[in-house]
């Protein structure tokens, strides 16, 4: 039996006043130090000064990673709450204004935003993204292929992003919307194999297009620092568990995709053409959506889906089957953005102001990052090594 795949989760935050719900347009610098100091190398910041980032170290399991991120989050509100802030982890804020909000320092960031100006300042999104390790010898070209048409159920069960600039966009992942506006950030271009991979990079690099330490940001892309293949298409997940889910499921096709026997497929025209229908469905309609199945591209539901998936990649660990059966729950009861919706929707039917459910609705998703009490020491102590 071939060894489990490792992995690891890196998920973005934003800051926010817990006076006003607000995010704050430059935190005193004392913020993002009592967080680096209460998180040390995991901690790191993002592409604005009000967004960080928490970069897991490596798992084996879905317990450890569980241990490891609910610490992540307690010691982060702790280190927030000295200062009067907190933790939100949905991949939109409800009414921040984006054009005020000042980029991050580093060279690196400040580069970004020349380069790509209001793409980048409107990008004031969080997401979730998930490596998972291949043996030595994986074309991970041929590895993505195969993963590429279930890249949209994943976003299904992640999206987090309905409201943006206090207005319900009509999208359950909006930040998806704001991300096809970068290049190289959609689904990974159709190349059979790791060769002609390698060719695309240096034909972009050698005409100007790419930076020579330059990245793709596609939805899945080969990491160039690991051995892995990393998923960057889903909304950062408030709920944990909805985030568990996510890096379960994902390791768990990767898994069958490179341990059970699946031989490498092209991806053909027509699979890249549904996935891309479906990319746009999941982002507009989420779990409420109807999609093009695998098989004979027949209508099927959320449900559906996944139960296709489910047969195609039997469940055959405890993780995977933990993974499974969270994803059905979320299916039938609804992610994050049904219940930043639900929200606003309930407290303006209660007579609130619009301004008023929307604050509501930061405080909904500060308190479910916040409600995963860490269980086991032991399991933590095992995940940062």
């Amino acid at each position: 039996m071939p060894a489990p795949c490792t992995f690891g989760i890196e998920e973005e935050y934003l800051l926010v006043d817990l006076a006003t719900g607000r995010v704050p347009v430059a935190p005193l610098p004392a913020v993002a130090r009592r967080c680096r100091e209460g998180l040390g190398t995991s901690f790191a910041q993002e592409m604005f000064r009000s967004q960080i980032e928490v970069a897991s170290p490596v798992f084996a399991n879905l317990h450890q990673a569980r241990e490891f991120l609910a610490h992540s989050r307690q010691r982060l509100g702790e280190a927030l709450a000295q200062d009067g802030m907190g933790l939100y982890g949905a991949a939109s804020h409800p009414f921040a204004q984006w054009q005020k909000q000042k980029p991050a320092t580093a060279a690196h960031y400040r580069q970004l935003f020349d380069d790509y100006q209001h793409v980048a300042r409107r990008s004031l999104v969080n997401g979730l993204h998930v490596h998972v390790g291949v043996p030595e010898g994986c074309d991970r070209m041929q590895l993505i292929n195969r993963l590429v048409p279930w890249l949209p159920l994943l976003l299904v069960l992640s999206t987090s992003s309905p409201l943006w600039c206090g207005q319900d966009t009509g999208y359950l992942s909006y930040r998806r919307v704001i991300c096809g506006e970068w290049p190289h950030m959609g689904l990974p271009e159709p190349l059979p194999d790791w060769s002609a991979y390698e060719r695309y990079r240096a034909l972009l690099q050698r005409t100007g297009s790419l930076a020579k330490d330059g990245d793709f940001w596609w939805a899945v892309r080969p990491s160039r620092r690991y051995p892995t293949v990393e998923l960057r298409i889903c909304d950062a997940c408030p709920d944990l568990e909805d985030a568990l889910c996510i890096a379960g499921l994902f390791r768990h096709i990767v898994e069958h995709c490179v341990h059970r026997g699946h031989e490498p497929e092209p991806l053909t025209r027509e699979l890249r053409w549904v996935a891309q229908e479906n990319y746009w469905r999941a982002m507009r309609h989420g779990r409420h959506g109807s999609f093009i199945g695998q098989r004979q591209q027949q209508a099927v539901s959320a449900h559906g889906w996944l139960a296709q998936l489910q047969e195609a990649f039997p469940v055959d660990t405890a993780d995977a089957e933990r993974a499974m059966l969270h994803a059905r729950r979320i299916v039938a009861d609804g992610t994050s953005a049904d219940r930043q919706l639900a929200c606003f929707e309930h407290a303006r039917g209660s007579g609130k102001t619009a301004s008023q459910a929307l604050r509501l609705v930061v405080d909904q998703v500060l308190a479910e990052v916040g409600k995963y009490p860490l269980r086991n020491p032991t399991a933590l102590a095992i995940a940062q090594g």
